[in-house]
């Protein structure tokens, strides 16, 4: 009777967990990841990244999977590249960070591609039995360990880096994501590049509808991590809005949330 006991709760916990995601895959792990590099390593240029994206992804972030597919070689070496180049403790925080949004969006594509063709990311399951979603697959490999992209974002970038713009480049390959960039992020440039997807992100009327002004209807993304944005040199979701809108919201303006479109990003 006691082992029956223990094994409902522990499926009880499992089933919680399990039903505690949203938006990317979303899982509240508590145990961080900081992968690094055994020996000293200079960060990568991210220069396969960036003709890839260049080459198959347009202004608007929307991506050719079919041609990417064809020549997945070179993202192949890219993702080999970045295998290589572990993040190390002589890097900056920048390089760092750059180096896991690169690897979180580069590999999103890698998953599309080996499923391709696909209409959405989660018709692609995962390999878990409570926890079934995409996100949970671990099929990235970098150094000697397999991750996931729930490893990634939430046990790596979210609990390392408190920057909340990081929402607005992580792509989940989806039409509600913000817009895949075309060229790679980089440690020197990113502060400008994640300021700039934040004014793409947020004056895009098919993302962010902010008028009328106190009751403006916005991304699911603000309901996905709302503490997130309270943090960071912001105050409230509004106020971090605010700094990027063009548009501008009142402070104490009632959000609603636009139903997230998970069609794939596909050209």
């Amino acid at each position: 009777m006691l082992r029956s006991s223990r094994l409902f709760t522990l499926l009880a916990l499992l089933l919680l967990g399990g039903s505690s995601f949203s938006g990317c895959g979303y899982i509240r792990y508590l145990i961080p990841l900081n992968p690094m590099a055994k020996s000293a390593t200079t960060p990568p240029t991210h220069a396969g990244w960036n003709t890839i994206v260049k080459q198959y992804v347009n202004e608007r972030g929307l991506v050719n999977y079919r041609g990417l597919r064809a020549d997945s070689l070179a993202l192949n070496a890219y993702l080999q590249d970045l295998a290589a180049h572990m993040p190390s403790k002589g890097w900056t925080d920048n390089d760092r960070l750059a180096y896991w949004i690169n690897a979180y969006n580069a590999f999103t594509v890698q998953l599309i591609i080996r499923n391709y063709p696909v209409k959405s990311i989660k018709d692609l399951g995962g390999d878990k039995i409570f926890v079934n979603t995409p996100w949970d697959k671990h099929f990235i490999h970098l150094g000697e360990e397999a991750y996931s992209l729930n490893d990634i974002e939430h046990r790596i970038i979210r609990k390392q880096f408190k920057d909340n713009r990081i929402h607005l480049a992580l792509v989940c390959a989806a039409m509600s994501c913000p817009r895949l960039r075309n060229e790679a992020y980089t440690g020197p440039n990113l502060n400008a590049q994640l300021d700039d997807q934040g004014r793409d992100f947020l004056n895009n009327p098919t993302k962010n509808k902010l008028t009328p002004p106190d009751k403006p209807q916005v991304s699911s993304i603000f309901n996905f991590y709302p503490k997130d944005f309270t943090k960071n040199g912001s105050k409230s979701v509004q106020e971090f809005i605010n700094r990027y809108a063009e548009t501008k919201i009142k402070p104490d303006a009632t959000l609603s949330y636009l139903t997230y479109n998970w069609a794939l990003n596909e050209q």
